[in-house]
């Protein structure tokens, strides 16, 4: 499994930002090749004083190389060109592959 994260700090307009994200840029996102899973959250908090970010937004494939081929297809490259309409306060993009844990 691999991870994309993205991390948005807070955007020059809030009201925007979600009813952008929620109506225009996710349903871009959900159109991306080999997406197995997505979620976001606007309620973002850290665990001692303010959380730089105001929204976060996960994405899971099955590999690195899905996760490339996702963001360079057609779709991927709409989804990264959207990005402008609504994150005026920029963002973070990272990701990682997941291990799992054992007890």
């Amino acid at each position: 499994m691999h991870k994309l994260m993205v991390l948005y700090p807070e955007p020059t307009d809030p009201d925007h930002f979600r009813d952008y994200y929620v109506s225009n840029h996710l349903p871009l996102v959900r159109r991306m090749p080999g997406l197995l899973a997505w979620r976001y959250s606007f309620e973002v908090a850290a665990t001692q004083g303010q959380t730089p970010y105001f929204a976060v937004f996960e994405a899971e494939f099955a590999d690195a190389a899905a996760m490339t081929a996702a963001r360079e297809s057609p779709q991927g490259r709409q989804v990264a060109a959207d990005v402008a309409n609504y994150a005026t306060g920029g963002v973070v993009v990272i990701h990682y592959p997941m291990h799992n844990g054992t007890r």
